[in-house]
């Protein structure tokens, strides 16, 4: 149950934006700032009145009952309306709970996607482009736009490594909890005997940054140009349009060279730079709360197993929540893996709401 004094909190907050947003020259630079912290406050202001006037509704309801000069009709239709009241007030205090929780900044914003074949070889290298296939479909019936970055491809199909930038509202938050290494168990067409093979590719779903996230200045920058080349060492370009951008004091290096344009080329790498060195901040962020996270949906560490995608049965199993779902074909075309996404996110949430009830 949420206490008074919260809501109170919520009342007291909303009544002083409004009235700081009264004076808008009196707030200079603040005003962006107020302004938006007043528009999300804003639903969760309403839903607590809304729990307020129902609470207010239920004290009536029951006097009414308790009153001897009530009629019996009154109070068994006063009595019907407060098993109503009662049913409604969980469901709300359900909803402004899940609204007062701490936002991730970097929810609402898009993401750099990067897939990587793992242990296993050239199957490796197939699954890595068969996650990248489920991932496309998935962003297409979200409305999402997938923007192939760069991608060093298999030896007999799929990716050695992917990235692509993922552009929409909320891509974030619901990618974030794809990072980390995703096992296939099949049988190859190469293998004769029909033994199962077990082969890995890693994900990681990086937040895209803006400049005021990270500070890069040119001195901490050592940019190579070079001469893109193919498969085999083939020459794909002739002139020097490659890239390569090394962020001196954090040894983080991206390379581009998928465009013909040495410009695109350093546009593209320092986009993936930015996000990869924000997502470095939020980690070490992160870790400094590690007590606070315990019992949360992973860490969005790459190097844990979050998945494995079965073959032969047919199955996807998360580890992390200990979801099987009998549905891999769906899972695999985009469709299904939705209901997985939606899993994890409830799981957190429930995680998030169990330790703020413990918090009041």
């Amino acid at each position: 149950m949420i206490p008074q004094e919260k809501i109170l909190q919520i009342f007291d907050r909303y009544d002083y934006l409004q009235h700081a947003l009264g004076n808008p020259a009196e707030l200079g630079d603040d005003f962006a700032k107020i302004s938006k912290e007043y528009s999300d406050l804003g639903p969760i202001a309403e839903q607590a009145k809304a729990l307020v006037d129902l609470n207010a509704e239920i004290d009536d309801l029951i006097e009414m009952i308790q009153d001897p000069d009530s009629d019996g009709e009154m109070k068994d239709l006063a009595g019907e309306e407060l098993r109503e009241a009662k049913t409604k007030i969980l469901e709300l205090e359900k909803v402004l709970s899940l609204l007062l929780l701490p936002k991730d900044a970097a929810d609402e914003r898009s993401a750099i996607l990067e897939i990587r074949a793992g242990t296993g070889g050239d199957e490796a290298a197939l699954f890595a482009g068969v996650l990248f296939r489920m991932y496309q479909k998935y962003s297409e019936s979200q409305g999402w736009k997938v923007e192939l970055m760069s991608a060093s491809s298999g030896d007999v199909g799929g990716y050695k490594e992917v990235i692509a930038n993922v552009t929409g509202r909320g891509v974030f938050a619901k990618l974030k909890f794809e990072s980390g290494v995703h096992r296939v168990q099949r049988v190859p067409t190469t293998e004769s005997g029909g033994r199962i093979h077990t082969s890995a590719a890693t994900v990681a779903v990086l937040p895209e940054a803006q400049e005021v996230d990270v500070n890069i200045e040119d001195k901490d920058l050592r940019i190579d140009v070079f001469r893109a080349s193919g498969p085999g060492g083939q020459s794909v370009n002739t002139t020097d349009s490659a890239v390569r951008i090394t962020h001196v004091p954090t040894g983080i290096v991206v390379q581009q060279q998928d465009e013909k344009s040495q410009h695109k080329n350093r546009e593209k790498a320092m986009k993936v730079l930015m996000a990869r060195m924000y997502e470095a901040e939020r980690a070490k962020i992160d870790a400094e709360r590690a007590d606070a996270r315990k019992g949360q949906v992973g860490s969005g560490d790459r190097s844990e197993r979050i998945r494995t995608y079965n073959y032969p049965q047919g199955r996807v199993t998360d580890h992390r929540i200990n979801l099987t779902l009998h549905k891999l074909d769906d899972i695999l075309e985009g469709d299904g893996i939705g209901e997985v996404i939606t899993a994890l996110i409830n799981e957190d949430q429930a995680a998030q709401l169990a330790a703020m009830e413990e918090g009041f």
